[in-house]
C-alpha cells in the first residue's frame, strides 16, 4: 500500500464531473478547421472598394480576411486565421487585429505579429478590384 488515503467517493464525482468541462476548453482553444472558419480557398467578392479607406483597414468576419488601404491606393488582404492556434480572429482594433483565444496581435496593414503568442506572419491572400468590388482569396 501507499501509505496515502483513498480518495472519498466525492472526490472521485467532482474530478469526473470536469472532465468534460475540460475538454470543451481545449476545444475552444484548438481553432478551425473548416467551415466558416477557414480561409477562403477560392476567390469571394468582400464589398465595395469603397468600404477600405486610405491608412485603414476592414475585417471581413465571414470570410475570415482583413483588407487594407495604403496612403497610396494600394490595396493588401490577410488571413485572419491566427497562426498561434487557428482561430478566427473577429477583431479589428484601428489597423491592429487581435485574437480572441490567446491575445496575438497583428499589424492589418503587413500580417505582421505586434503581440505573442503568435510568432507566423499572417497569410497574404491575393486582392483585387473589379467594378468597384474587392475580391480576395487564392488568385483572385
Amino acid at each position: 500500500m501507499s501509505g496515502r488515503p483513498a480518495p472519498s467517493r466525492r472526490t472521485v464525482l467532482r474530478g469526473a464531473a470536469l472532465t468534460p468541462v475540460a475538454g470543451l476548453g481545449l476545444t475552444a482553444c484548438s481553432g478551425g478547421g473548416s467551415g466558416a472558419s477557414a480561409t477562403p480557398t477560392a476567390p469571394v467578392e468582400l464589398g465595395a472598394e469603397s468600404e477600405v479607406a486610405k491608412g485603414g483597414a476592414k475585417l471581413y468576419r465571414d470570410h475570415n480576411v482583413v483588407v487594407s488601404r495604403a496612403a497610396n491606393g494600394t490595396l493588401k488582404a490577410y488571413s485572419t486565421i491566427c497562426t498561434h492556434a487557428q482561430c478566427p480572429i473577429n477583431k479589428l482594433d484601428g489597423t491592429t487585429l487581435v485574437c480572441p483565444c490567446h491575445g496575438s496581435q497583428f499589424d492589418a496593414t503587413t500580417g505582421k505579429v505586434l503581440q505573442a503568442p503568435a510568432t507566423e506572419p499572417l497569410r497574404e491572400l491575393t486582392v483585387t478590384a473589379e467594378n468597384g468590388r474587392i475580391v480576395a482569396g487564392p488568385r483572385a
